[in-house]
């Protein structure tokens, strides 16, 4: 563990993973600390890269954005010339909300939040026009059960 996180700071970024509007006197109240002291705590943390950076998370349903799909793919080509292409595609598509390189079968797993199946094949035909592929596969979302930005902190 990073030495800089002892157990004062670790509650400050508990409270900030559920609520990072809070004020600093609000935090400092939280976890028992003067607003100064609370204060210079996040500060450190954010220097650090402990803290990355403070986001509003929206409702996607509230936007339009109610279908999430996983699409699973097989490069064809493993080579740097083609991932750069992929993560090029990638950071052009702002319906692709989170990309990750996999080790198993998969070679990367792309989350979107999309409108429809329709808004999700205008994304699959982007990419199949952009980036050879052996092979995508989709699955939509049917169920939420657990979505948190929340870190498990001890």
């Amino acid at each position: 563990m990073n030495p800089i996180i002892d157990e004062k700071s670790l509650k400050i970024l508990k409270h900030l993973q559920i609520d990072a509007s809070m004020s600093v006197d609000e935090l400092a109240e939280q976890v028992n600390l003067s607003r100064n002291a609370c204060w210079r705590r996040v500060k450190v943390l954010e220097d650090a890269g402990v803290i990355t950076k403070r986001v509003a998370i929206l409702n996607p349903e509230s936007l339009g954005l109610g279908l999430m799909v996983y699409a699973l793919i097989r490069d064809s080509e493993h080579n740097p010339e083609w991932v750069e292409q992929l993560r090029a595609v990638v950071e052009d598509t702002p319906e692709i909300v989170s990309a990750h390189r996999m080790s198993g079968d998969l070679d990367y797993v792309l989350r979107m939040r999309v409108r429809s199946v329709a808004d999700y094949d205008r994304i699959y035909q982007k990419l199949i026009q952009q980036i050879a592929l052996s092979s995508i596969s989709a699955s939509f979302v049917m169920e939420n059960i657990k979505e948190t930005t929340a870190l498990p902190i001890k």
